[in-house]
């Protein structure tokens, strides 16, 4: 039976590489469960991957529980002002320690044994230890299990459980440049706005990954009603306009509008004078502001697991367009079930009447009850459920588009820009950076197509 299953896997993976020479790839890198064990060894066990927002631990003691693949983890802002993240097991018995998914305090105890540990990891409290080790017992050597790696980036912090994983800034690579151009409008930041929602879709975590690394294509019929409801620009073919970016290490961005195509479009996507005042001085590249002018649309999937947008909507037919920013992750639970977590972010310092229609706007269009969220995911659903089937899961599906396409030699930005939002290089290049990791190959500073 091992060997049945480790011939499948083989087999997917070798179909897969194969298949991308020539854009495609197999049904069965969605639907084999066999996949996903490895997968969380694989890639989860050697990427960063995001843990949560610096704003979200405003004060000593607090904390959340965020997940690297299947590990449960603590991220918490000790008394001395560092965070930290650490494995969520209590090590006497391994017992899931933390139960609650943030809040703030200076310890945490286990509900079984009741060992205790400090919100630094160390082990401060063993009931009746004399008792129960009266040969003498080591504290110190028990404390909870650090992740090895934990950095932040613009305040959004990631993890990493890879001992020799590289430093996150050479992890991001070229991607830091679009982090800045979302992250850093103003010179205060952003901040996360309430608890991050979070829901359970039947469908494989990479559909999700992959449709923001770089589908704008969708959005011609899969968003169509939105363009009929007039929450989106009128024009339903609006997401052709340039560019799509391909980025080292399984990173991918698309800029829509850039340059401006449609009148719908405002300058700066709409934000307020309060943030388009403070955007010199803030930026680190002149080039973000230009570019920020020129765009409407900005969607990322940072390899493995976190997609960001940076999006101007409406929320019905006679509101103003206004931009918003939500970053979200894939959480895989199963091959074919994931959890998704969505952060709603706005500028520290944008007046108060723009935080509130910024929010607004991203509940009614990408929130769990949005309505672009609603076709997205139903489309993921119906994608996992559609390849379960032999025949189905043994087909090839088509990942062609864009592959006559020269560069845009023209492209102010960092990456391998494609002039077109209809394009597959980023999915092509998640997928191949997903089966490096999978094949356990370097990935990090490999040249990928």
């Amino acid at each position: 039976m091992t060997t049945h299953r480790t011939d499948d896997v083989e087999r997917s993976l070798r179909d897969v590489a194969e298949g991308l020479q020539k854009g495609r790839l197999p049904a069965r890198a969605i639907s084999d469960q066999a996949l996903h064990p490895l997968e969380m060894r694989r890639v989860f066990g050697r990427t960063w991957v995001f843990l949560g927002h610096e704003s979200e631990l405003p004060g000593s003691g607090d904390y959340v529980v965020r997940y690297i693949g299947a590990d449960s983890v603590i991220v918490c802002r000790d008394e001395s002002g560092r965070i930290r993240a650490l494995s969520n097991s209590c090590r006497h018995r391994g017992t899931l320690l933390c139960r609650t998914e943030m809040g703030n305090t200076s310890h945490f105890r286990c509900p079984y044994h009741g060992w205790t540990y400090s919100n630094t990891g160390d082990l401060v409290g063993v009931p009746a230890m004399k008792e129960a080790y009266a040969g003498g017992f080591g504290k110190d050597e028990w404390g909870l299990r650090p992740i090895p790696h934990v950095d932040s980036y613009s305040g959004f912090i990631f993890g990493s459980v890879d001992p020799s994983a590289p430093s996150l800034v050479d992890y991001l690579g070229d991607m830091a440049f679009y982090l800045d151009l979302v992250a850093k409008k103003t010179a205060a930041g952003m901040e996360v706005i309430g608890a991050p929602h979070r829901w359970v879709v039947e469908a494989n975590w990479k559909l999700g990954a992959e449709n923001f690394v770089g589908d704008a294509y969708h959005t011609l019929m899969a968003h169509r009603s939105m363009v009929e409801l007039g929450m989106a620009p009128g024009d339903p073919n609006f997401a052709s306009s340039p560019a799509h970016i391909g980025l080292q290490n399984g990173h991918g961005i698309g800029v829509l509008g850039y340059p401006p195509t449609l009148a719908e479009f405002p300058e700066y996507e709409g934000y307020p004078d309060e943030v388009i005042d403070q955007m010199s001085a803030s930026y680190p590249d002149p080039l973000h502001k230009e570019m920020l002018r020129r765009s409407a649309f900005i969607h990322a999937t940072v390899f493995p697991n976190l997609s960001f947008i940076n999006v101007t909507l409406s929320s019905d037919h006679m509101s103003i367009p206004t931009p918003f920013v939500t970053f979200r992750s894939w959480r895989p639970l199963a091959h074919d079930r994931m959890e998704i977590t969505s952060w709603f972010l706005v500028e520290r310092d944008a007046p108060e009447w723009f935080r509130e229609a910024s929010q607004a706007v991203y509940v009614r269009t990408f929130g769990p009850a949005g309505v672009f969220e609603q076709d997205d995911t139903e489309t993921w659903r119906a994608i996992t459920a559609a390849v379960q089937g032999p025949f189905a899961g043994d087909g090839p599906l088509n990942y062609e588009m864009g592959m006559d396409l020269a560069p845009d030699g023209d492209w102010p930005g960092p990456g391998r820009a494609i002039p077109s939002g209809y394009a597959e290089q980023n999915q092509r290049r998640f997928w191949a950076t997903w089966l490096r990791y999978m094949q356990e190959q370097p990935v990090i500073g490999e040249a990928l197509p």
